[in-house]
C-alpha cells in the first residue's frame, strides 16, 4: 500500500551527474501529483555521498524531500556497483571524514523532523507509530509492538525470510520446510533474455552451504536498528547459537554488538563500521 519514488536528488546537476533522465522540479512534481491523486502512504528514495557533494548540499536534498511529507524515508549512500558507468570512470566522491559529517548532519536533521531510522538507510516518521495493545508472540519475536511505516516487504529481507523471485533480474531465497535446505536464485536480467523462448527464465540458483549460513543471515538481520531475537536465528537458519559464540565474542569485544541468550544488537560503532562486523563472520 506504499507508493516508493526513486527521486536520489532534487539537485539537477547531481541528477545528470548520475544519468537520471528527471529533474528537480519534474520530481516535486511528481510527488505533488501523487498527494493529489489520493496517495497518502509514500516513501523517496534519496542519496548522498554524491560526486563532490558537500554537507549543505546533502541536507537541502532532505529538507526538500520532508517539506513533502512523505511517510517514509530511504537515505542511503552513493555506491559503485561493478558493470556500471561509475565503477569504471569512477568521480570524485566525498572522502571519508565529509561521508562522516554528511551522515551525522543528516541524522540529526531528521530526528529533529521526527524521522527515526529502524535500519541502516530507512527512517519513517516516528508520530505515526502506535502501540499495538496485545502483540502475538510472532509479531514479539519480530520486533513487531507497533504499527508504524516500516517497511513490511523489506523487513521480510533483513530477518532472512523467503521470497519469490518474479520478473526478469528478480532474486529469491527458498527454504525447504522438509530439508531445511536454503536456496538462493536469479532470473534473466535483461528483459530481451528474460522473454526469449529458447533461453531459460532461470540465470542461476546457490544452495546455501551450513558454513555460509551465519553469515548471510547477519548481513541481513546486523542492518536494523533493533535488538535481533535469537530464535529467529535459530528458526531461520535451524543451526545453534553456539555456532557462532566465537564470531560473536569477537564483535562484541570490538564493541561493534552485544548479546545475551535471547537477543543480539548492532551498537552504534557497529552500524558506522558495518562491513568490519560483517567480515568477521565471514
Amino acid at each position: 500500500n506504499r507508493l516508493s519514488m526513486g527521486i536520489q536528488s532534487f539537485q539537477d546537476q547531481q541528477l545528470k551527474n548520475l544519468g537520471r533522465i528527471h529533474n528537480g522540479h519534474e520530481a516535486i512534481l511528481a510527488v505533488e501529483k501523487a498527494h493529489h491523486a489520493g496517495f497518502d502512504n509514500m516513501n523517496l528514495d534519496i542519496m548522498h555521498g554524491l560526486p563532490n557533494q558537500t554537507t549543505a548540499d546533502a541536507l537541502l536534498d532532505l529538507e526538500t524531500a520532508l517539506s513533502l511529507k512523505p511517510t517514509h524515508l530511504s537515505w542511503y549512500q552513493l555506491t559503485l556497483e561493478p558493470n556500471t558507468v561509475f565503477y569504471q570512470r569512477p568521480p570524485v566522491l566525498p572522502i571519508d571524514d565529509q561521508l562522516l559529517d554528511i551522515q551525522k548532519a543528516g541524522e540529526s536533521y531528521l530526528a529533529s523532523q521526527g524521522f527515526r531510522p529502524y535500519e541502516i538507510s530507512a527512517y519513517t516518521d516516528t508520530a505515526r507509530h502506535q502501540k499495538i495493545a496485545s502483540p502475538t508472540k510472532n509479531q514479539i519475536l519480530k520486533g513487531e509492538r507497533y504499527t508504524d511505516d516500516r517497511c513490511k516487504h523489506n523487513l521480510n529481507y533483513w530477518m532472512f525470510g523467503d521470497y519469490l523471485a518474479i520478473g526478469a533480474g528478480a532474486h529469491g531465497k527458498i527454504t525447504n520446510l522438509n530439508t531445511h535446505q536454503i536456496t538462493r536464485y536469479w532470473k534473466m536480467r535483461h528483459p530481451k533474455d528474460y522473454l526469449a523462448i529458447e533461453k531459460p527464465f532461470l540465470a542461476g540458483k546457490k544452495i546455501l552451504s551450513s558454513a555460509e549460513l551465519p553469515f548471510e543471515f547477519m548481513m541481513n538481520a546486523l542492518r536494523l536498528y533493533q535488538e535481533i531475537p535469537i530464535a529467529l536465528f535459530e528458526t531461520r537458519t535451524h543451526l545453534k547459537l553456539q555456532q557462532m559464540m566465537p564470531q560473536l565474542h569477537e564483535a562484541q569485544n570490538q564493541g561493534l554488538l552485544i548479546f545475551n541468550e535471547k537477543m543480539v544488537k548492532t551498537t552504534e560503532l557497529g552500524k558506522r563500521f558495518l562491513n568490519d562486523l560483517l567480515q568477521i563472520f565471514l
